[in-house]
């Protein structure tokens, strides 16, 4: 997968990096993470600039995102039910809603970065349950200038390991969500076992 993103980036430069970035953010299955190290590390060797690469996908990634909010808006949650069955991602879906019911902008800011698998689908969320649209915008812009800095960075720095690093980063993320997903359970089972027992002494 590293080989394949290396050329794909080095043949198309910051094309790559602002297609990959934007259609990521569009449920599109495209490994943007590893292409901002691909570009990072071009960028330390000479073959990019590192403030296009980072500026490219800043763009690139908030124009996806607020896409996906807008697409979100007009089909409504319908449209979120709909790919929800499509896909088989109606868990996933579940805990979006959560995220933006419970939190608002901040489930828009954590899923951008740090439960980024959820991000696309947050988006489409945030729109169709109407969170308005300044807020979005505002936490979506947040959390994207993390996420992009981190990996442009991660590998402008690194650039001469990046086979290590791109492993070391998936398994970072992959433990990360796996904590995000618990901490949401144990939260939900929290405030249910409170709901039983507030019913419990009101009875």
């Amino acid at each position: 997968m590293s080989d394949t993103v290396f050329t794909l980036v080095s043949e198309y430069g910051l094309w790559m990096v602002g297609v990959s970035a934007y259609l990521s953010c569009l449920l599109v299955p495209i490994p943007t993470a590893l292409v901002m190290l691909a570009a990072g590390a071009f960028s330390a060797s000479g073959d990019l600039v590192v403030w296009q690469v980072w500026l490219v996908a800043w763009l690139a990634a908030l124009a996806g995102d607020n896409t996906g909010y807008q697409i979100g808006r007009m089909g409504g949650v319908p449209l979120i039910r709909m790919l929800g069955l499509r896909t088989g991602k109606t868990e996933l879906i579940s805990r979006g809603e959560q995220a933006v019911d419970r939190h608002g902008g901040l489930g828009v800011f954590f899923s951008t970065w740090l439960v980024a698998p959820l991000g696309p689908w947050v988006n489409l969320i945030a729109g169709a349950m109407r969170l308005p649209r300044a807020k979005f915008a505002v936490w979506d812009t947040a959390g994207e200038t993390i996420w992009v800095s981190f990996y442009v960075a991660l590998g402008y720095l690194f650039g001469g390991q990046i086979d290590v690093v791109s492993e070391t980063v998936s398994d970072w993320a992959g433990l990360v969500a796996a904590l995000a997903v618990a901490i949401g359970l144990f939260a939900l089972l929290a405030a249910r076992q409170r709901r039983r027992r507030q019913m419990a002494s009101a009875s």
